[in-house]
């Protein structure tokens, strides 16, 4: 996958909380979070956004999830990909 040579960093206005059971993502606009826009994570999802960082490859992160989550490496993969498209698309994440 080519998105794996490319390394992101978390966009500062999403907020990320785990509040009981649940993660989720809150967008925030002039220091107000936008409660139409809250994004509720599974645990996968949660674990990458924990893991997103310039400094760690999307490789690492990858393997990180298929040895935490016993899981195949092409499906980690397929997971980390679904996961960084969506993030794109709602601007959670950009390219380093």
């Amino acid at each position: 996958m080519q998105v794996l040579d490319k390394r992101y960093k978390k966009n500062p206005d999403i907020v990320f909380r785990k509040i009981a059971e649940e993660s989720i993502l809150v967008p925030i606009s002039n220091n107000v979070g936008d409660l139409q826009s809250i994004y509720t994570l599974n645990e996968v999802a949660s674990r990458i956004w924990e893991l997103i960082d310039p400094e760690i490859s999307l490789t690492r992160i990858r393997d990180k999830l298929a040895e935490e989550f016993d899981v195949s490496v092409k499906e980690a993969e397929q997971d980390l990909k679904e996961f960084l498209d969506n993030l794109l698309r709602i601007k959670g994440i950009e390219e380093v």
